[in-house]
Parts: C-alpha cells; sequence; structure tokens
C-alpha cells in the first residue's frame, strides 16, 4: 500500500466554509478514482504546537503505486489540486507531500 500524506498551510482570511469545500472535494476522490482505498483529513488539533505553521493535513491510501500513479494526473485530482492550490498561504510553500509504502 502507498500511504500519501500532505500538510498544509491555510491562509487565515479564508472563510472556514471554503476550507469545509476543500475537504469534501478531497473526501470526494475516493469515489472517483479506483484504488483510493481510505480519506481522512481536517484541522490541525494536538495541543503538542509541533505544525510549524500547518493549520490542516490529509492522508490517503491508495492500494498500490499504480494505483497512486492513475489518481496524479486524474482531472478530479487536478480540479481539487486547484482548489487547495489557492487557499494556501505561500503557494506551494504552503504545502508538503510525502508518500511510503507499507
Amino acid at each position: 500500500m502507498i500511504h500519501h500524506l500532505v500538510l498544509l498551510k491555510i491562509r487565515r482570511d479564508v472563510p472556514k466554509k471554503e476550507v469545509e469545500k476543500v475537504f469534501v472535494e478531497l473526501a470526494n476522490l475516493r469515489k472517483l478514482i479506483p484504488g483510493l482505498l481510505s480519506y481522512a483529513g481536517g484541522p490541525y488539533s494536538s495541543p503538542e504546537g509541533m505544525n510549524k505553521g500547518y493549520t490542516h493535513a490529509f492522508a490517503m491510501t491508495f492500494a498500490d503505486a499504480k494505483a497512486r500513479d492513475r489518481y496524479l494526473p486524474h482531472p478530479a485530482h487536478e480540479q481539487a489540486k486547484k482548489l487547495v492550490l489557492a487557499v494556501l498561504e505561500g503557494g506551494l510553500d504552503g504545502v508538503v507531500a510525502v508518500d511510503f509504502e507499507s
């Protein structure tokens, strides 16, 4: 399996409803992309304070690398990515993505 973890720095001026729309769009990808097995996401909620300015995160699990590789250029992913990028602080500087296998 491939785990896809994404950390986001969402601008403070973005309305809560717009942030919720982004996460709904991300969650809907599970219904549209074969091999996308699970999705979870939301705002940072730990009292540790180790988030280094990242305000939100999401995680996806793919059946295998081929499923993840189909997801990357998928039109629904591209649409969701546009929504994510539109709310970030600093554009691409406001996102970190890491994939790993298990």
